[in-house]
């Protein structure tokens, strides 16, 4: 199947499953998508990634992690820069998500990084999502 936006498309497979309240959750590989896993796990929205091979495509199984066991941990997830409308943010202007109890995922010209790793590196980026 050809998806238009596959970030967009990794984004709500998570929403859909902690909504779902499935353990994990398969999506197809790419070298964004494993830096967002990346950031995801890092800042403790999902518990595990790891990469396997299904034949030709590399897959990414994400591990999702729930409060008590009950309440998901990912609470929201939003796709901003879009492919039909792209939106950048300079280094003074990157924005706050939840006055700071998200995060906001950012592509720079040094990678794909969080919000306040950007601000450390006076970096400004596409503004790729929001997570809270």
């Amino acid at each position: 199947m050809n998806v238009s936006d596959p970030i967009a498309d990794m984004l709500t497979r998570i929403r859909n499953a902690s909504r779902a309240r499935h353990l994990e959750v398969v999506v197809p590989a790419s070298r964004t998508k494993r830096e967002i896993a990346r950031i995801l796990r890092d800042e403790g929205f999902i518990a595990d990634v790891s990469e396997e091979q299904a034949g030709p495509a590399q897959l990414l199984r994400l591990q999702l992690k729930y409060v008590d066991g009950k309440a998901p941990v990912v609470s929201g997830l939003k796709r901003i820069s879009k492919p039909g409308l792209r939106v950048y943010a300079r280094k003074t202007e990157i924005p706050r998500v939840l006055g700071g109890l998200g995060i906001v995922i950012i592509s720079t010209s040094h990678g794909i990084m969080t919000g306040s790793q950007a601000n450390k590196a006076q970096l400004g980026g596409e503004v790729l999502a929001y997570v809270w």
